[in-house]
């Protein structure tokens, strides 16, 4: 990790999340992984089994190998999977066929799908989502919005494009490190409506650019009083558990 990153180069455990839910009234989170790893997602799992305000974790397999086997040597609150599609060379990784059968996979089990994309993998998501209707997927990140305004306007059709497939949902998190994060989150929600948009604060990542309260705060000035309870928590529930 370069001096880019220096505020999150150290080690973050639950005893430094824990006073932050409990200064600003969030009962419970889920972690997601960092890493394209089964150890780290072993390591999560059993954090969030010693941790009663870690209720699930989003990890890692390899979808290009035998995912029911992976997923069966897993043990804990697992709850979706996720990989880094935007580190892929290939924009149309996902629609690989060891992909797409790992894919299944992970919906066959009854886990969510992570979407960790930018607009370059955004079309390639939309005709996964499509290809694969009984999987639920979350929009990681609102599909990280570019601050070029003719990429914004690609990423904007795109991501409202997924918004109109029923078994996708977005997640408002990582916009502080993004373009125009107020605007992304406003458009987020006018694409997908409060009861498929749930909070994420993409901590300890959203400390490069804003504490934690300053994330939330950034996400609820965004909403209406009838629509806090869907993004604050009962989407998260809804599509997880």
């Amino acid at each position: 990790m370069t001096d880019e990153v220096a505020a999150i180069r150290r080690r973050f455990g639950p005893e430094d999340l824990e006073p932050l839910l409990r200064r600003h009234g969030v009962d419970a989170t889920i972690v997601v992984q960092a890493r394209s790893s089964l150890d780290e997602t072993r390591e999560l799992l059993a954090t969030a089994e010693a941790t009663p305000f870690i209720r699930g974790v989003v990890g890692w397999v390899d979808l290009t190998r035998d995912v029911p086997r992976q997923l069966g040597e897993l043990e804990g609150p697992l709850v979706g999977v996720r990989h880094q599609v935007q580190d892929e060379p290939d924009r149309r990784w996902l629609l690989r066929d060891d992909v797409q059968r790992g894919l299944a996979a992970v919906g066959e089990a009854g886990l969510v799908y992570d979407l960790l994309v930018r607009t370059r993998e955004l079309q390639a998501a939309i005709e996964t989502a499509r290809r694969q209707p009984q999987t639920s997927f979350v929009l990681d990140h609102a599909g990280k919005a570019p601050p070029s305004p003719g990429e914004r306007q690609s990423w904007a059709e795109r991501v409202a494009a997924l918004a109109d497939l029923p078994n996708v949902t977005c997640k408002l998190s990582g916009l502080v490190t993004e373009a125009e994060p107020a605007a992304t989150a406003e458009s987020a929600l006018a694409w997908f409506g409060a009861d498929r948009c749930m909070f994420g604060s993409d901590w300890p990542v959203c400390l490069l650019a804003a504490e934690y309260g300053e994330v939330l705060t950034l996400v609820t000035e965004a909403l209406r009083d009838d629509e806090r309870a869907a993004v604050l928590g009962e989407t998260a529930l809804r599509i997880y558990f």
